[in-house]
């Protein structure tokens, strides 16, 4: 296999594994509630926002000298304030992520072992001290699984629709509820989420930069088939009684290939929120570890205890915050660039003013929507 080709999975897989984790658990779930029909045009709109402003991302790092994560491009581009914003979105929504996988992980194992979730405390700290041994890794072991990730997410979207298409109940995919319009888009706008995987792609693509945007396209195009596909047969087989984490409905191997993909996606973000304190907040190793994995564990002990969020809910809270706030930086970094960027990108994105206008209105919509919501 020719190296450019090699890299081009690499570049694939690490976006891909980072997308889908345990968002795509919950998004059957949030479906149910508002139907199938009026959620596919929400998963549609949000996967083709999200596949522009990663582009726009990408033009941003192809135009930068150095190496950076997100909160770096933001203080070159936006200054120091835009690095404080930039750093509390992408901590807040990796935080927020660990903790649904913590949750999704633990409720899964618990499930497979027991039949029940009431155990998931013990397999989520045993999960939590594996994870962080394994990004003390880093890169060089991220690029090796994220492969086996995106095989994961080929074998589950196989292997559903030839065990579930035949078990199709239609009934259940024209039931709408418009009283829930708003509720499932954090859990959508969460497992879309990849910002934070586009830095780490410029520097897999190192000397093959004209593959940026073709990996960008094919790793937020894979995601969409695989949650239209899977939402679709979920829905269709239970209907409103979709369970919190959808791999429950469908069986013992389902419910362990989602907990293989949750781990890949625990691994890319952890370790992209390590890279985020060593290379651009100057931490020694030992210090972004603990902050990027071990800190959250610790965050998720006290929220269980505490019983004031479930899964579904951990995963809208940190899609509407962590991408609408990221999603907004973003669209700022790009225009700025544009600018005073100070290297030639391989491609170059239409953002004119209404276009920035409208997205932001639109992310301050679904934040106030939350917000409002939550309280």
């Amino acid at each position: 296999m020719k190296e450019e080709t090699k890299k081009f999975i690499s570049a694939v897989s690490v976006l891909v594994g980072t997308s889908v984790g345990a968002g795509f658990l919950g998004m059957p779930y949030v479906v149910s509630k508002v139907g199938f029909v009026l959620a596919l045009i929400l998963i549609v709109f949000i996967s083709l926002v999200i596949l522009f402003l990663n582009l726009c991302m990408g033009e941003v790092t192809l135009r930068t000298k150095g190496k950076h994560q997100l909160s770096g491009y933001a203080e070159k581009y936006l200054g120091k304030k835009g690095k404080f914003l930039m750093e509390f979105a992408v901590i807040f929504g990796i935080y927020s992520a660990i903790i649904a996988y913590l949750f999704g992980i633990g409720e899964s194992l618990s499930f497979l072992a027991f039949g029940n979730i009431d155990n998931f405390l013990y397999f989520s700290l045993f999960i939590g001290i594996l994870m962080s041994a394994l990004v003390w890794r880093g890169i060089t072991l991220l690029k090796k699984l994220e492969k086996f990730g995106v095989a994961s997410i080929i074998l589950i979207l196989i292997a559903i629709i030839l065990i579930f298409f035949n078990k199709i109940n239609y009934e259940n995919l024209i039931y709408f509820n418009s009283q829930n319009l708003f509720l499932p888009i954090g859990v959508i706008l969460f497992s879309f989420l990849s910002f934070s995987a586009v830095p780490h792609i410029e520097i897999i693509l190192e000397r093959n930069e004209k593959l940026m945007k073709k990996s960008l396209f094919f790793g937020s195009f894979i995601p969409l088939l695989f949650y239209l596909f899977f939402t679709f047969i979920v829905i269709g087989y239970k209907g409103v009684e979709t369970p919190e984490i959808a791999t429950f409905a469908l069986g013992a191997i389902f419910v362990l290939l989602g907990v293989f993909t949750m781990l890949n996606a625990y691994l890319s973000l952890g370790n992209a929120l390590m890279n985020n304190f060593v290379f651009d907040n100057r931490m020694g190793k030992f210090k972004g570890w603990f902050l990027a994995v071990v800190l959250p564990v610790f965050i998720f002990i006290i929220i269980k205890l505490s019983g004031i969020f479930s899964f579904t809910k951990v995963l809208s809270i940190g899609g509407v915050i962590s991408g609408g706030l990221t999603g907004i930086l973003v669209l700022l970094m790009v225009k700025r660039a544009k600018k005073k960027g100070n290297r030639k990108p391989e491609y170059k994105m239409p953002v004119s003013g209404w276009i920035i206008g409208l997205l932001i209105l639109f992310f301050l919509f679904v934040i106030i929507q939350e917000l409002v919501r939550m309280i």
